[in-house]
């Protein structure tokens, strides 16, 4: 209904409500506008009591700080930017990770503005826009190279940030890792010791990735402690999932075919078991497969399948609190971690 058809029956257009300040709150609690400012900031000079009105009463008027005014008066934005790959989002990584971080900038004044870009283009782009811009007061960023020229850009920049995975170019940097030597030379052993197999293939990240050499030890050390051979897989997690399925149909059509395979990606696994039956072949019976998966899916399409859980919302809060420590002057070397691979018997 517009405005003459209002004035037409009477009726006035609805009010807009306006945006609640600091002076509202400061109305609404009797306290001035510099002693509302400190509170919600938690200044120690402020008492628990005046913070606690102060918060319900900024919480019930749905009060948001004016971030363009935050910027020029501190030069903060108060955002977190996650530089994230589109390819990621598969089996629900990305989510995951968003959760977490998410969880730790709850009550801070940070929030996360998630940049998305392609593994496939130049992965320098989104970094260099933040830093042009001025747009974040912290970045992570994931799918880390051993001499990666974004932490190399950001650490030249003095840009506080923090990396899915490790750098190996001598740069001290905050980080949180996964175990992936470990899960390699794991998921050997369960399929050696547990189901007598032998002859293993490994689908494995791509040799551009700070992982991939990772994986690569702990599953040759693997496949040595074990005594098992490798059997070769010429496509890796990031191959398009279509010819994924096509290699390992064609590998196990052959003479020389694995009885195991390690998987170093959840989504990656749907397509290998895809390419296992095209071949007639069937997990638990012909062969064995162990997968890292990030969300408990793959059992529910192959219970067949051993699987090694990566708790990535828990990335998404160790990274999240690192860049936070970062801005807070917090040394770099205090602020890295690894978790382990947690397989279905530790798993809660």
């Amino acid at each position: 209904m517009d405005n003459k058809e209002n004035r037409g029956s009477g009726l006035s257009p609805s009010p807009i409500r306006e945006r609640p300040t600091l002076k509202t709150i400061a109305f609404m609690t009797g306290l001035g506008v510099t002693t509302v400012s400190r509170a919600l900031k938690d200044a120690p000079d402020i008492g628990a009591e005046t913070k606690e009105r102060v918060r319900m009463v900024a919480s019930q008027l749905g009060y948001q700080p004016n971030r363009a005014g935050v910027r020029l008066r501190t030069g903060k934005t108060n955002v977190i930017a996650l530089v994230l790959s589109i390819d990621e989002e598969i089996m629900g990584f990305s989510s995951q990770m968003v959760f977490g971080i998410s969880e730790v900038l709850t009550g801070t004044p940070y929030h996360i503005v998630v940049t998305p870009h392609s593994h496939s283009k130049d992965p320098m782009l989104p970094v260099r826009y933040i830093l042009e811009t001025g747009s974040a007061d912290g970045v992570i960023i994931s799918r880390i190279e051993p001499d990666d020229p974004r932490v190399r850009l950001l650490t030249e920049s003095n840009m506080p940030f923090a990396t899915h995975g490790r750098t190996d170019a001598g740069l001290t940097h905050p980080f949180h890792d996964f175990n992936n030597e470990a899960f390699a030379h794991q998921a050997v052993g369960k399929l050696v010791v547990e189901r007598n197999r032998r002859r293993i293939a490994l689908l494995q990240p791509p040799s551009k990735l700070t992982y991939y050499a990772h994986t690569r030890i702990g599953f040759q050390t693997g496949l040595h402690d074990y005594g098992a051979e490798e059997v070769p897989l010429r496509v890796n997690i990031d191959t398009p999932l279509e010819e994924i399925r096509n290699a390992v149909e064609l590998m196990m059509r052959s003479p020389g075919a694995p009885d195991g395979i390690v998987c170093s990606a959840g989504s990656a696994a749907i397509a290998v078991n895809a390419g296992i039956e095209a071949a007639g072949k069937r997990l638990g019976r012909d062969l064995d497969m162990v997968s890292k998966e990030s969300a408990p899916i793959l059992n529910w399409i192959r219970p067949e399948i051993i699987t090694a859980y990566e708790d990535v919302r828990h990335a998404g809060r160790e990274m999240a609190k690192a860049v936070i420590a970062r801005i807070d002057g917090i040394d770099p070397q205090l602020l890295q971690s690894i978790s382990q691979p947690i397989w279905p018997e530790g798993r809660r």
